[in-house]
């Protein structure tokens, strides 16, 4: 019973071809913990590049922070494999533009769709994702 209602699991998991992610960012507890070393593990270097043009390049770590993490959460409910942070390339085309997800592992496995929002101290992000088959 038990081998049977694990591979009902896997079924219902293998099916999935869409998934949601979400992620909420606090800004001052964000800025608190900020460091090079967060720095140089997550961001490539054309996110690092973007969010140091602003006075305000904080909220930008912040927001770009949510929106690996909203990507991150969406990715793992469909694939259980190993997904690093700096894999996941959030670019805008204008400053303040429109997020665009690139994924640096199977780039072409995923339809993401992005949205960031801030408001005050709290900066939140949503992706959904839809498996290409």
């Amino acid at each position: 019973m038990e081998n049977k209602l694990l591979q009902s699991i896997k079924d219902l998991a293998f099916d999935q071809k869409f998934a949601a992610g979400n992620d909420l960012v606090f800004l001052p507890d964000f800025i608190a913990s900020f460091n090079d070393l967060f720095k140089n593990k997550i961001y490539t270097q054309e996110e690092i590049a973007y969010c140091d043009q602003f006075d305000d390049a904080m909220l930008r770590y912040a927001s770009t922070w949510a929106a690996k993490e909203a990507v991150y959460k969406a990715i793992k409910q469909i694939d259980a494999s190993s997904f690093p942070f700096k894999k996941i390339e959030i670019l805008r085309e204008k400053p303040q533009g429109r997020p665009h997800v690139i994924l640096h592992k199977n780039p072409n496995k995923f339809n993401i769709s992005l949205t960031i929002s801030h408001d005050g101290d709290y900066i939140w992000a949503l992706a959904l994702i839809e498996i290409n088959l």
